[in-house]
């Protein structure tokens, strides 16, 4: 039986500037893990071989994809997140759609009096719930 869950965030060379961005603007989150490709690895010389974060007690997960590929991020995949405060709802939309996409703007939507859904600069997908 598997032991845990966790969200694995695979990025084409932005793991670590996304890694230290979502770190910089959620209280209490820190990285736990970071190692990088060395001279001959699969990947690029020091991009992301595996990082482990933790962002709202969750733990993330995250890499440089040494594998080109044609596809990335979806919103049909996204983080949840509920905040306590107004503010720091506010801000933390203010900071996540930053060169992002805004994809519902804060506003009551019927299911929740305070409500956005974003696209980060790193396509990566948030909703931002008030409690």
């Amino acid at each position: 039986m598997a032991a845990s869950v966790t969200p694995f965030l695979m990025f084409t060379g932005a793991a670590e500037e996304a890694m230290r961005f979502y770190v910089a603007i959620f209280p209490h989150a820190e990285i736990l893990r970071l190692e990088k490709y060395g001279a001959g690895e699969p990947g690029a010389e020091g991009s992301v071989k595996r990082a482990d974060f933790v962002v709202c007690g969750q733990k993330i997960l995250c890499i440089d994809s040494p594998v080109p590929h044609a596809f990335g991020f979806t919103p049909a995949v996204s983080l949840f997140v509920e905040c306590d405060t107004g503010p720091e709802q506010e801000e933390l939309f203010q900071q996540l759609s930053t060169q992002g996409k805004v994809l519902m703007p804060l506003a009551n939507y019927g299911f929740s009096t305070r409500f956005a859904w974003v696209d980060d600069r790193f396509g990566v997908s948030w909703q931002l719930n008030l409690k």
